[in-house]
């Protein structure tokens, strides 16, 4: 894998802006295969879709690029607010690719792999529609939370400028895949209880620990009158799931990392 972009393509433009988004697209196009089935090329789509950048020819699964020059940092600029649930809420939503990388240098830093099971409504920040004199008037785009997708889910395929091994990469992705559930419901609950998991330092924790997350918990599901038997459902979830073990009275274990 060659992390660094082809100079003589970055001379081709004036505008910053248009030279990443061909650097960055033209290297995930020569550079990046398949984290699903290891099919070693991506392919293209045409121009302008609404999401999806990339598919695998072998397997079909799609993927959107998103990149940033320097740290990625908290949140991810996406586009219109309304297309991007939409399709992230739809059966055929995209795996995301979240590149970072330095202009100066023409070089990629860091490159994870989102699985499209990992997107909810609650990680996506809808932004202030655009004012009256603006170009595109009321237009809302939205913004992708990053730090709020579970550690699971933010899966390395480049760290601090080195590849992580293809077939490491694609077993985490294969782990992280027991996540999946078609119910938008089911996957924030499941979702947001991981991340509260997460959030304890301790590798055993208890059922006391976990409860200091209901008032969190309850912000983001106010429909729900009884967070703690949910939680509760949700942790023999992830136990079902490989991703905790239950050692009695109340206690649990985390097992494994990505």
């Amino acid at each position: 894998m060659d992390l660094f972009f082809d100079q003589a393509l970055a001379r081709r433009y004036h505008s910053r802006s248009q030279a990443a988004r061909v650097l960055t697209e033209t290297w995930a196009k020569y550079n990046m295969y398949c984290p699903r089935c290891g099919y070693p090329r991506l392919t293209h789509f045409e121009n302008n879709r609404e999401v999806a950048d990339f598919f695998c020819s072998d397997c079909k699964n799609e993927y959107e690029l998103k990149s940033k020059n320097g740290a990625i940092g908290r949140r991810i600029s996406d586009g219109a607010y309304e297309t991007f649930i939409q399709r992230i809420t739809s059966a055929n939503n995209p795996d995301f690719l979240v590149l970072s990388y330095d202009l100066e240098a023409l070089r990629v830093n860091n490159l994870w792999v989102i699985p499209k099971h990992f997107f909810t409504p609650s990680i996506v920040e809808k932004r202030k529609p655009l004012r009256a004199n603006a170009r595109r008037a009321g237009w809302v785009g939205c913004s992708i939370l990053f730090d709020q997708v579970p550690i699971q889910g933010r899966i390395g395929v480049i760290r601090n400028g080195t590849p992580v091994n293809k077939d490491d990469v694609m077993k985490n992705v294969e782990r992280a895949s027991h996540l999946e559930t078609s119910n938008l419901n089911a996957r924030g609950w499941l979702l947001d209880v991981l991340n509260c998991v997460n959030s304890i330092s301790k590798e055993d924790f208890s059922l006391v620990d976990i409860y200091k997350f209901e008032n969190k918990l309850k912000v983001l599901h106010p429909e729900n009158n009884n967070i703690q038997a949910k939680i509760r459902q949700q942790l023999q979830v992830l136990r079902d799931k490989g991703f905790l073990e239950f050692l009695g009275r109340g206690v649990y274990r985390k097992k494994g990392s990505l």
